[in-house]
């Protein structure tokens, strides 16, 4: 059992209440032999990336759809601005997921060389830091010192100490490159959805409203299970989850008809 595997069954026991699982996910030698597992569970890094990349091509995409049929525009142009909206968007998502993850960990790494060349040329500075952050955490003096003494012994664990303890810093594992695609890849794919019936429409004659009600019904669903499906980040009740998500994908798409209504009240004026 990995690391990540053992927190999920702890996060599953809690919810449900469940003593005897969360024992099992405590027993020391469960923790010890999870601690040896370096790489399990790789993909749970990416689940936010596909879930929140989801929502939005879905949320962004049918409120375009919406600002359209409440226009009363026809249905290719609705396909038109809708495509047009889910690549751009998508585009978009992907190269800031991209930049983010990336300053991520350049700034990562640029502090933590810094900290290393200071370990290296002041310890005696960098020893006081370590001993100074057991100190502010309740440690009397005496603990401090001993703790300070077997973490320095160690110039690899001494540096993740500085960079977690003084700097706040946790050093990520996610690719930018393998995040953004994801980000594109679910975003796309999700904000697809509510074009479906108008990508059919152009091989099946569908009236417009028709092609709107159906757009909306499937729209829904996505966002109702992309939203319970968000509890794997989130551990948080996953209907709850999907009506919240339901409700703001809603909420947006309402604004985005009632705009088209008004715009196209003011161009026949």
């Amino acid at each position: 059992m990995s690391w990540n595997e053992r927190l999920d069954k702890a996060r599953e026991a809690y919810k449900n209440k469940d003593k005897t699982a969360a024992a099992k996910a405590h027993d020391p030698k469960v923790i010890i032999e999870a601690a040896k597992e370096e790489h399990g569970n790789e993909g749970n890094q990416y689940i936010g990336s596909v879930v929140y990349g989801g929502l939005d091509g879905v949320v962004t995409t049918f409120a375009a759809v919406s600002g359209v049929a409440g226009a009363n525009l026809s249905p290719n142009i609705l396909l038109i601005v809708g495509l047009a909206n889910l690549l751009a968007d998508g585009f978009s998502m992907a190269v800031g997921a991209y930049l983010s993850h990336k300053s991520e960990h350049e700034y990562y790494e640029r502090e933590e060389a810094r900290e290393l060349w200071e370990i290296e040329n002041y310890p005696e500075g960098e020893i006081a830091e370590i001993e100074a952050i057991y100190l502010r955490q309740g440690f009397a003096l005496e603990e401090a010192k001993k703790m300070t003494e077997i973490v320095t012994k160690d110039k690899k664990r001494w540096l993740d100490i500085m960079m977690h303890e003084e700097l706040g810093l946790v050093k990520s594992d996610i690719d930018p490159i393998r995040s953004s695609v994801t980000t594109f890849v679910a975003f796309a794919l999700a904000g697809l959805i509510p074009l479906i019936t108008y990508i059919v429409g152009l091989f099946t004659p569908i009236a417009a409203n028709t092609g709107f009600l159906i757009s909306a019904g499937l729209s829904a669903l996505t966002l109702f299970g992309l939203g319970a499906a968000k509890v794997k980040v989130t551990g948080l009740n996953p209907l709850r989850s999907g009506l919240e998500m339901l409700l703001v994908g809603g909420g947006a798409a309402a604004v985005a008809y009632l705009v088209g209504v008004l715009l196209k009240g003011l161009g026949a004026g």
